[in-house]
């Protein structure tokens, strides 16, 4: 057993997760003045952050502030208090941080805001060329094993265990979704295991199943539902937000990942309805279709313009044929019931809702059982939908564990970035 500094380190920060919320929890606590290791089990950082931007790094949203907190689920925590939290890093202070690095960002539909060139490499590169030149140490292929008190933090290496015993510590592991970057969720039964509750991880921006006919997968799978509108109960999400796509086992897309907290709150199976034609009225569809007294679905495609993949689902859907009258074609077009079966698994997730509850937290987001122990990320109990917001809660809350953390161990930084009701 090799154990690092057993009296410990009152200025040493260890930040445990190589993500973006623990690389920005490092760069806040390395710029205040702290001694900061980044402990990770993988042999690089930023894996799920280079994922992330493969197609593209939707780096935050440029929407205004009131709609942009509204994307948010916070179970259990004020939405005053989530608002100053996300104030401490906001989307324009992102996008400064990014063109600090040397990458400008740009805007693109639904505004998302994207660094250019696209790519999360480059910026990662640039990222931890600054994090070394502030003194961030890196030490990788470590698997945090156990956390006790002071804090104490036990690693598995390849040459065996290893403790240390840092002033402060920021946990940001991140949820269960993309585990091959790892991000396992395996810390749960840590924090378990000490007594702190956990809320069960679930595949949040996930498909969902639904039982196509083979008819309908022949002649739809792969192709995009454009501009359609989904809705489950009296919440709604337009196409505004990208294209519907179904696959061989049912639907994914933006829109129904807008849906994912009422759609886990929902008992299944879960019938949903869709919108085909968002951008017209019922009573416009209908007179559209009232001279139609055959070859429904072809004159339907016809005159409403439908896509190829709306116009399969209107052929092919068990339960909503064969067509007698253009009122019932109309009514089918304007509400399509299509029926969720239940989600894809955790691992195919974009993100997972769940994790530390805010009950557990103080208002300095440290760990009440664990005190010098801060979390931040995709551990925390917040949801969000895609389009630059998972991104910008996990700068935020890495950036508040980072600036707290350094409170914590005696660098008092901006105290007027703390939240709501801490004194």
């Amino acid at each position: 057993m090799r154990n690092k500094d057993s009296k410990g380190n009152s200025r040493e920060i260890a930040i445990v997760g190589g993500g973006p919320a623990g690389l920005r929890a490092a760069e806040i606590a390395a710029a205040g003045g702290a001694t900061v290791t980044v402990y990770d089990a993988m042999p690089s950082v930023g894996r799920k952050f280079l994922v992330a931007g493969k197609s593209g790094l939707n780096l935050t949203n440029a929407e205004p502030l009131a709609p942009f907190l509204d994307r948010y689920t916070t179970p259990g925590l004020d939405p005053a208090a989530w608002r100053m939290l996300i104030e401490g890093f906001d989307n324009t202070a992102l996008r400064n941080w990014a063109a600090e690095l040397g990458y400008n960002t740009k805007e693109s539909a639904g505004g998302k805001v994207f660094p250019d060139p696209m790519k999360a490499a480059p910026l990662l590169r640039a990222w931890v060329r600054r994090l070394r030149e502030l003194g961030v140490h890196f030490s990788l292929r470590r698997q945090l094993t156990a956390i006790g008190d002071g804090p104490v933090l036990t690693f598995r290496t390849a040459e065996g265990i290893e403790m240390v015993r840092p002033g402060a510590a920021v946990l940001a592991l991140g949820g269960g979704s993309w585990p091959r970057t790892g991000s396992t969720g395996s810390w749960s039964t840590l924090l378990e295991n000490y007594g702190i509750a956990v809320s069960t991880l679930q595949a949040a921006n996930n498909g969902w199943e639904s039982p196509w006919p083979e008819a309908l997968l022949s002649d739809a799978e792969g192709l995009p539902l454009k501009n359609v509108s989904v809705r489950v109960g009296t919440d709604s999400a337009s196409g505004e937000y990208g294209d519907l796509v179904i696959t061989r086992y049912g639907l994914e897309g933006a829109p129904i990942y807008r849906l994912g907290p009422t759609l886990r709150a929902a008992t299944l199976p879960i019938v949903v309805t869709l919108d085909l034609k968002p951008d017209l009225t019922a009573e416009t569809v209908a007179t559209r279709l009232a001279p139609v007294r055959r070859n429904f679905v072809r004159e339907a495609s016809r005159r409403l313009k439908l896509s190829a993949a709306a116009t399969t689902l209107l052929k092919h859907l068990p339960d909503i044929g064969p067509w007698r009258s253009s009122v019932d074609l109309a009514r089918t077009v304007k509400a399509c019931p299509i029926l969720l079966t239940g989600p894809r698994p955790l691992a195919e997730a974009i993100s997972s809702a769940g994790g530390v509850p805010w009950t557990e937290l103080t208002p300095s987001i440290m760990l009440k059982k664990l005190p010098g122990v801060f979390v931040a990320g995709e551990m925390v109990e917040w949801d969000a939908p895609t389009g630059g917001y998972l991104l910008q809660a996990c700068f935020a809350t890495g950036t508040h564990a980072g600036r707290e953390a350094l409170e914590y161990v005696g660098q008092p930084v901006w105290p007027e970035r703390r939240l709501a009701g801490e004194t």
